[in-house]
């Protein structure tokens, strides 16, 4: 294991922003993230376990102790009428989607494009277009933190929520995920519960006559041409993507909450069925409150093609996060709803 010093972390996030790291090891196996643990231990040093750097926002005075960045790689698809496959937490996530939908499975084609590691899909339950990484997650390898210990969790053990798991709550920061395995289908057509996405599949010729193995990578063409039209699909020529996709999450309203916000505002307002209440789109809500995409405040600003997404546009993290309060607090004052961030933020 090659422990590094004084590494910028700006190389290794989407947005491209933050500090530098005082240690820096890559680990590229089980044994070597033990061996990074251990090493910070005994040099009483924080400890930042880092994915593919897509939802995360470093400080600009950079993290003041070791970060180790997950690449331990493995993927390995096995067929049957309930085929799986298991993929180390360092393996690009959209590549495991794609070796997926080519062999004709179906449960993770919604989630075509979405930037990051395998590693980090369960702690933040990845989900788009009505799918979620809840839905397929048979289980998830990982090291205690303080023990140095292995332990399996299935996925009812992983207690998961919109946006959220036990790995992001009661358990943060206390296991690193080593591997996942995902239980998909074979032979189903796909189902499309979000409306988005089903107009857009409706436009694609022969879907509705193909059979299951193609019907899933139309899902996933579709899925693909959306994203990119909302610069969610990374591209180093398209400065938009400079960005952790979504900064905010879609709020979650009780009825009576979206009762009263329905009777203050003159038109229907976006909405749809959620666990607990109704599901309000956080773009509305950014674009109602004044904030229109390419809004810009300094070396930051709002997506020109996606009004969730805030770009680094040659600032730094202060005023990206500067932005991001200003959003929060504009929402707030309109509409009476608070706003949560999707990425961490690191003190």
């Amino acid at each position: 294991m090659q422990v590094r010093e004084h590494v910028s972390l700006a190389t290794f996030t989407t947005l491209g922003l933050g500090g530098r790291a005082r240690l820096f090891v890559e680990c590229a196996t089980e044994e070597q993230v033990r061996a990074a643990l251990s090493l910070a231990a005994e040099r009483r040093l924080p400890v930042y376990v880092l994915g593919g750097g897509s939802n995360v926002v470093f400080p600009d005075a950079g993290f003041p102790g070791l970060v180790a960045r997950i690449t331990i790689g493995g993927i390995e698809f096995r067929d049957g009428p309930n085929p799986e496959v298991t993929a180390g937490a360092g393996i690009d996530w959209d590549t495991l989607v794609q070796g997926t939908v080519e062999r004709g499975w179906t449960g993770v084609e919604c989630l075509s494009g979405i930037p990051g590691t395998v590693g980090g899909t369960p702690i933040q339950n990845v989900g788009a277009y009505g799918q979620e990484i809840a839905d397929t997650l048979v289980s998830v390898e990982c090291l205690d933190r303080a023990t140095l210990q292995r332990r399996t969790f299935t996925g009812p053990e992983c207690a998961f929520a919109y946006r959220a798991s036990r790995f992001k709550r009661g358990d943060r920061e206390r296991f690193v995920v080593l591997e996942v395995t995902l239980r998909l289908a074979r032979g189903a057509r796909p189902r499309i519960r979000y409306p988005e996405l089903e107009r857009a599949v409706a436009g694609l010729a022969g879907f509705e006559r193909a059979a299951p193995a193609d019907a899933v990578r139309l899902v996933r063409q579709a899925v693909l041409a959306l994203r990119r039209a909302k610069s969610m699909v990374l591209d180093p020529a398209d400065p938009n993507t400079r960005s952790v996709g979504s900064f905010f999450t879609n709020p979650v309203l009780s009825a009576a909450a979206f009762a009263d916000l329905q009777a203050r505002w003159p038109a229907p307002i976006p909405s749809f069925p959620a666990a607990g209440g109704m599901k309000v789109p956080a773009g509305w809500l950014v674009e109602q409150a004044g904030f229109s995409k390419g809004f810009r405040r300094g070396g930051a600003g709002i997506s020109t093609r996606h009004a969730l997404a805030l770009v680094n546009l040659g600032g730094t993290s202060a005023e990206l996060l500067a932005l991001a309060e200003t959003v929060q607090v504009g929402v707030e004052s309109r509409f009476g709803v608070r706003l949560e961030y999707e990425p961490e933020v690191v003190a």
